[in-house]
C-alpha cells in the first residue's frame, strides 16, 4: 500500500506526530512524509490512503490543511486518516469547545468530496507563545482561570506531544493501516 503522511505545522507538535504515523507506516509500506506545502493534487492520486495533519488553530484545522481539504479531488481512490494537535484538555467540555470543530472539519469534507474517511487521531501539544498569553488574557479576563494556574497548565502543555502520546500515534497508524 502506498502511504502519505503530509502536515502543517508551526512549532514541531504536529510534525513529530507525523513522523511518528510515517514510522509505524513505513515499516510494512511505501510510505513518504511531507508538508502539504509539497502536496498536489496529482501527488494524492498517487496513494491509497492519506493521514493528513494540523495544528488546531482558532478552534479548527490550519487554513493550509483545509485548503488542502478543499483541493482533493471529489470521489478519490485514497482513503483518508486526520490527526491533529491542540492545546486544550484532550476530553470534554474544554476540548469540545476549543478543538472539535478540528474533528467536524474532516467529516464535512470527507462528506462533500466523498472520501473514505477512516479516522483521526489527537493530542495535546505546546501551543505558540503569542497563543498561550492570548488564551491566558481571555480566560483570565472571564475569570475562568488564576494566572498561576495557567502557568502551571502551559509547563505541564509544554511537555507534549510526550513519548505516550507519541506511541498513541503509532498505535492509531496500526490500526487503519491493518483496517485497510
Amino acid at each position: 500500500m502506498k502511504v502519505l503522511i503530509a502536515f502543517y505545522g508551526e512549532t514541531g507538535n504536529t510534525e513529530k506526530i507525523a513522523k511518528a504515523i510515517y514510522q509505524e507506516a513505513s515499516r510494512d509500506h511505501e510510505a513518504h512524509l511531507r508538508r502539504v506545502e509539497e502536496v498536489t493534487e496529482e501527488t494524492l492520486n498517487r496513494y491509497d490512503l492519506v493521514f493528513l495533519g494540523s495544528p488546531c488553530h482558532s478552534t479548527d484545522l490550519a487554513p493550509p490543511v483545509k485548503r488542502i481539504l478543499d483541493a482533493f479531488p471529489d470521489s478519490p481512490n485514497f482513503k483518508l486518516a486526520g490527526f491533529f494537535t491542540h492545546g486544550c484538555p484532550n476530553v470534554g467540555e474544554a476540548f469540545d469547545r476549543w478543538a472539535s470543530k478540528c474533528v467536524s472539519s474532516f467529516a464535512k469534507a470527507s462528506k462533500e468530496k466523498q472520501i473514505d474517511f477512516v479516522g483521526y487521531y489527537h493530542c495535546q501539544g505546546s501551543m505558540a507563545p503569542p497563543v498561550e498569553d492570548a488564551m491566558g488574557r481571555y480566560f483570565a479576563e472571564k475569570g475562568e482561570i488564576t494566572a498561576d494556574d495557567w502557568n502551571e497548565y502551559i509547563e505541564e502543555l509544554r511537555k507534549h506531544p510526550n513519548h505516550e502520546d507519541l506511541q498513541k500515534a503509532k498505535e492509531f497508524a496500526r490500526d487503519v493501516l491493518s483496517k485497510n
